[in-house]
């Protein structure tokens, strides 16, 4: 993996020559690294890194009809009007992280702009966002390592990676073509 965070810095530094600010997406298959690279980055450079799994959809939201969208197991429409918008215009802004294990919204978290900000997480490149990107990385390991991580996860979530998100992700990756419209795909495990 470090191998890959150097590549990536070296990208982002050389994005940065060209633009004062730069909005990176990392997409991809569960458990191929996208949360550990963007902290890694965090640590490294000096920008905002906002998640994806903070916008899944509330239980309210959980209907079947929008269960059955292609990526609609995220509440796409709230991150686009809560923090894209406002960071696409340079704004200082704020939106409520969603709290998996609550079952709620939690308290507002502020976000001043800064010249790198990676969004981290599956859904991150939906169409619905448009061309909002500056760079989009699509993160993917093979089916025998996303098990053997899973498989390492509470058990409690082992299951709904199985028989709800992998499916879920899978068509979201293929109706949307996520990984063939990605900018770089890297496969983190040839690095480890």
């Amino acid at each position: 993996m470090e191998k890959i965070i150097g590549s990536v810095q070296q990208k982002i530094q050389a994005l940065l020559e060209e633009k004062e600010s730069i909005l990176i997406a990392i997409d991809g298959s569960c458990t191929s690294g996208k949360s550990t690279l963007a902290e890694a980055l965090a640590g490294r450079l000096d920008c905002n890194v906002l998640h994806m799994d903070d916008f899944f959809l509330r239980p309210e939201q959980r209907t079947p009809q929008r269960l059955a969208q292609t990526g609609g197991n995220v509440d796409y429409e709230r991150f686009w009007e809560e923090v894209l918008q406002p960071l696409k215009a340079g704004k200082v802004f704020s939106y409520r992280p969603y709290d998996c294990a609550a079952g709620m919204l939690k308290e507002p978290v502020s976000v001043i702009p800064k010249a790198v900000t990676i969004v981290e997480g599956t859904y991150s490149q939906h169409p619905y966002f448009g061309d909002v990107y500056d760079w989009k990385l699509f993160l993917t390991v093979s089916p025998e390592i996303r098990e053997n991580r899973i498989l390492q996860r509470p058990v409690f979530l082992q299951r709904r990676f199985f028989t709800e998100w992998i499916p879920m992700e899978q068509t979201y990756f293929r109706e949307f073509r996520i990984r063939e419209q990605a900018d770089s795909v890297l496969l983190p495990e040839d690095n480890q």
